[in-house]
């Protein structure tokens, strides 16, 4: 595929060289744009098609009449009328373009009570032998392919944007985290925003995404989970203000209590970041290991704030909005990229993958392996359920609260 070129010249020089173009003739103006996408190089004639409107074809075209110029003018004096040309078959055929219209209305997918939206589950080809059963007109798929384009139809994905469900607290709570983020920050306290990626097998596995190689590595052509070797779940912690990322990889269970060992062996490097931190903002989901209904996790985390002795402010996002968590397009995203297409045979190749992800706007990732076995289906003590020593907010208070060190009795 060709790449796209960014913009290469500003706004002004481009309208200047869209305003000559369309001052020449029919023959100039394929030979000027063919000038033009052979001084960018690589990636303009796609550049140029763009700018100009003019079909790559014609480019290419006027490409090979100026390697003919040293030999002489191929085309000589001769232009075409204006209008001159073969029609195109919608012009010569105006049912083949009504009865394309017809299929889009009558076998629709995805959304047949929207009027408005144009959907099929026919492929070209398709289209093609029903336009020339119901027209006896044959077209070919490229001349279907055109049409569909002319109408605003392309091949697209189904877009995963719409939510399960609403939360009527999701304004007020967005609101909320908002200006605690900023209080934190201008205060120079960390602001930490926590998840748990998706669990990862390890063994020769397929994995998607495309790398650069003389051959492609080889995979079992079924994705069993009993032919793993081993699971790594990434719990993954983002600081907000300086854009850096740590994950500690658990190889048993995603729990609350491996949430909190993720969030202790982060405070070994916190304590050299923030030597005078006596407090730091958490922002969390609200389901999962580190949900806002469950009490083992604040259990677990007082816990953590006793030992530690420092407080911790903790924030989730309501029902429904996960996706906006800062660390799911600041950090899960580009660790993903930098893992696509490479096969997890081992512990040691998912940290190494991981712990390389990087950006333009200088992300850096510190990768850890914790060892230790988790078990699942701890519960909280009633007596910490009785005497839950944490301080709720008066602004929702099942989503936001803050916890201190407690005496040890």
């Amino acid at each position: 595929m060709t790449p796209l070129l960014s913009k290469v010249y500003s706004s002004e020089v481009e309208t200047r060289m869209r305003n000559v173009f369309r001052s020449l003739n029919e023959k100039d103006q394929r030979r000027y744009a063919a000038v033009e996408a052979d001084r960018l190089g690589h990636g303009g004639v796609a550049y140029i098609s763009r700018l100009f409107g003019c079909s790559r074809d014609a480019i290419s075209h006027g490409l090979k009449e100026l390697d003919q110029l040293a030999e002489g003018d191929p085309v000589g004096d001769r232009l075409r009328r204006p209008g001159a040309g073969r029609p195109v078959t919608e012009q010569k055929h105006p049912e083949v373009a009504e009865q394309l219209e017809q299929q889009l209305q009558h076998r629709t997918a995805g959304d047949p009570m929207n009027d408005a939206a144009l959907w099929t589950d026919l492929r070209p080809r398709e289209l093609a032998e029903t336009i020339a059963e119901e027209t006896s007109t044959r077209v070919s798929e490229g001349i279907i392919r055109r049409m569909l384009k002319s109408l605003g139809c392309g091949l697209r994905k189904i877009a995963k944007v719409l939510p399960g469900g609403e939360s009527p607290d999701r304004d007020t709570q967005f609101c909320h985290i908002g200006s605690l983020i900023d209080e934190y920050l201008h205060a120079g306290l960390p602001v930490l925003s926590m998840d748990t990626k998706k669990k990862e097998f390890l063994g020769n596995l397929y994995r998607d995404g495309r790398v650069y190689c003389d051959r492609a590595c080889k995979a079992f052509d079924h994705d069993f989970p009993s032919w793993a070797t081993g699971v790594v779940i990434p719990h993954g912690l983002y600081d907000v203000g300086r854009n850096e990322g740590w994950l500690h990889l658990g190889l048993s269970k995603d729990t609350s209590e491996f949430a909190c060992d993720s969030l202790r062996a982060w405070l070994q490097d916190a304590w050299h970041l923030y030597p005078s931190m006596d407090e730091f903002l958490l922002l969390c989901d609200g389901g999962g290991s580190n949900g806002c209904r469950t009490h083992i996790f604040k259990q677990d985390l007082q816990e953590l704030v006793n030992e530690m002795g420092l407080c911790i402010r903790v924030a989730h996002y309501p029902a429904y909005c996960s996706k906006y968590n800062p660390i799911e397009r600041r950090l899960f995203s580009h660790v993903t990229r930098a893992c696509q297409g490479v096969l997890f045979d081992s512990l040691s190749t998912v940290t190494n993958l991981m712990s390389r992800t990087a950006t333009q706007t200088g992300l850096s990732v510190t990768v850890r392996v914790l060892e230790k076995l988790y078990e699942t289906g701890r519960k909280a003590s009633e007596t910490f359920k009785a005497n839950m020593p944490i301080e709720f907010d008066d602004i929702l208070p099942r989503y936001n609260y803050r916890l201190t060190p407690q005496m040890q009795v």
